[in-house]
C-alpha cells in the first residue's frame, strides 16, 4: 500500500537546506556498520554533535549524503526513511500540499484519499509493531 501512495524517487529534494535531522541511537549503530568505522570516527567525519543531539553535517546547503542521491540509502536514519509519510500531513492540509509540491514521490494528489490511504498505513504499522 506504500508505494499506492509514495515511492521515493531519489531525487534529493528532501536533502537540500541548511538544517537536517537528528539521528536514534539506532541510526547511529547503522551509520557504523555501513561505514565500518569506529561511532567517533563517523562522528568526527560525518556528523555534528550540539550537547546530546548528532546530526548529519550540512556542506554545501545539502545533507552530507547527498551527492546525486542518497549515497547511504541502505543506512539512512529513521526521518529519512519516514519522510514524507509523516503523520502532521494527516491532519493539515497546506503541510500536504507544501510537500506534495516538493516531492516528486508522492503519488496521491487528492487529499482525502492520501489521508485515508496513509492512515491505514499507519494503523497497520502500528499492529504490526505491537505483535
Amino acid at each position: 500500500m506504500e508505494k499506492e501512495i509514495f515511492q521515493c524517487r531519489r531525487c534529493g529534494h528532501c536533502c537540500h537546506g541548511e538544517t537536517t535531522v537528528s539521528l536514534t541511537p539506532e541510526d547511529l549503530a547503522r551509520m557504523v556498520a555501513h561505514f565500518k568505522m569506529s561511532e567517533e570516527e563517523v562522528i568526527q567525519k560525518y556528523l555534528r554533535v550540539t550537547g546530546k543531539v548528532i546530526q548529519m553535517q550540512i556542506e554545501n546547503g545539502h545533507c552530507i549524503f547527498y551527492n546525486d542521491g542518497c549515497t547511504i540509502h541502505p543506512a539512512r536514519p529513521w526521518r529519512c526513511r519516514q519522510w514524507p509519510l509523516h503523520p502532521s500531513i494527516l491532519t493539515d492540509q497546506a503541510n500536504f500540499s507544501a510537500i506534495k509540491d516538493s516531492c516528486p514521490g508522492i503519488r496521491l494528489s487528492d487529499y482525502g484519499r492520501f489521508q485515508r490511504k496513509l492512515a491505514e498505513l499507519i494503523e497497520r504499522h502500528k499492529k504490526q509493531a505491537g505483535s
